[in-house]
């Protein structure tokens, strides 16, 4: 089969990256109430989660630094639920995929998943933590706010949920996930309440990205101003968050899925598929994608596969680099199956792409709505065929970066995507940068 010829497009920022960003997180600490509160001498662990929020280590390691200008000490704690396939040595292994390891941050990580009953919620159901970061003398939070992957409501991603259900452990986020929608968009803020008033959670550094991946916004949010605040940033980060511009897509093929791009391995909000049993009413009006194609798992994911089923077909290489024990945990936790369905494998990403254009009910080529992006978290940049460029010359914000060649496959048949996007993550991570 002949495929259609691709353009690159780039989307402007719907707002500009932070400059000087060490010197703009140390600001927010030291104007922050939540740096008063740091005694001299206080262990204060520092929460981290399993996102690939960009600039993690210079924001991780900017935060130490604040830290340790009180005269405390600082260790690092994994906050991240089930994710590493709920053992401590899994979770290590997380931090270490963004360089986050006591040799470069020169402090201890924590990542033992022990947790305590600290009180019950008003659901009468008890409110795990983190038994480390209980024994800390102080525990600040590092997390992205962000639309969540699975339910809309006051609090999604953010400090409140990084500690109901990340410093809650594997026993936190299953606790949560067994009710379902309601467990995450309801329970989450009576444990929310619980966890501010009985643990030594003192505040967090909320951290925006703009369309492009950038931080975009960085504020200390105090545990007496979090529950105000945060809302407000949800609705600020939803609004310049990276989107497909196109409406309607035919065939739409992501280069990598992975928990580093999106709790759900591939963002519903960007692809338009939210694929939660009996929550139909969730799923958006846009983008409409008749064939999703996911061609790699990215190896930050360690083997986590979750969210293929959002995808209608892959590769056999995908597949094979799915450990089924990691991905079993977090999806029967999340307790989101459907997503998790396997999809038909190809040999090659030729192969998959060409099933997908066979299949997506536009028989005419030429007539292709067909798009290529890295990941679903980098979309400010993409290849498209010839109809959505036409599309694209008529958008505000959109440059046309070449005109239409051939898509670039390698000997084997797979799509070279760090020749098709040599700014995206796995082209970094090809270089050898973090």
């Amino acid at each position: 089969m002949d495929l259609p010829l691709i353009a690159r497009i780039r989307q402007t920022p719907t707002i500009p990256a932070l400059p000087h960003l060490t010197a703009q997180t140390l600001r927010c600490w030291r104007e922050s109430p939540t740096w008063q509160r740091i005694q001299p001498g206080q262990r204060i662990a520092v929460g981290v989660g399993s996102r690939g929020i960009a600039n993690l280590f210079l924001l991780t390691q900017a935060t130490i630094q604040a830290i340790r200008e009180r005269g405390a000490e600082p260790f690092l704690i994994g906050a991240m639920g089930s994710h590493g396939g709920a053992t401590a040595e899994g979770q290590r292994e997380v931090l270490a995929s963004y360089g986050l390891t006591e040799e470069r941050l020169g402090v201890p990580i924590v990542t033992e998943m022990d947790v305590d009953v600290v009180g019950q919620n008003a659901w009468g159901e008890p409110c795990y933590f983190d038994r480390n970061a209980m024994r800390a003398d102080g525990l600040v939070l590092i997390a992205r706010v962000k639309p969540h992957t699975d339910f809309h409501g006051q609090f999604e991603s953010g400090l409140i949920k990084m500690l109901v259900i990340g410093l809650g452990k594997r026993d936190g986020a299953s606790q949560h996930h067994r009710f379902g929608v309601r467990g995450l968009r309801d329970m989450i803020p009576e444990t929310g309440k619980v966890l501010i008033e009985r643990t030594p959670f003192l505040g967090g550094l909320a951290v925006l990205e703009n369309a492009q991946e950038e931080t975009a916004h960085l504020e200390v949010l105090d545990r007496e101003t979090v529950w105000q605040r945060e809302p407000e940033l949800l609705e600020h980060s939803r609004n310049i968050m990276g989107r497909l511009p196109f409406e309607q897509i035919d065939t739409l093929i992501v280069g990598e899925v992975g928990k580093n791009y999106s709790g759900s391995g591939m963002d519903p909000n960007v692809i338009g598929r939210y694929l939660i049993e009996t929550a139909a009413d969730m799923e958006p009006a846009s983008p409409k994608i008749t064939r999703i194609v996911a061609l790699e798992l990215s190896p930050e994911s360690h083997g986590n596969g979750v969210g293929i089923g959002l995808a209608d077909l892959t590769t056999d290489r995908f597949l094979a680099s799915i450990d089924s024990a990691i991905t079993r945990m977090n999806v029967l936790t999340a307790r989101c199956l459907w997503r998790s369905k396997l999809p038909f494998g190809y040999p090659t990403d030729r192969e998959a792409i060409e099933v997908a254009l066979d299949t997506c009910w536009q028989p005419d080529l030429a007539k292709v709505k067909l798009a290529i992006v890295p990941s679903t978290l980098e979309v400010a940049e993409m290849a498209i065929t010839a109809p959505l460029l036409e599309l694209a010359r008529q958008m505000p914000g959109i440059e046309i970066l070449d005109e239409l060649r051939p898509m670039p496959f390698d000997t084997h048949g797979n799509l070279m995507q760090e020749q098709l996007f040599p700014n995206c993550v796995r082209a970094r991570r090809s270089a050898g940068h973090h």
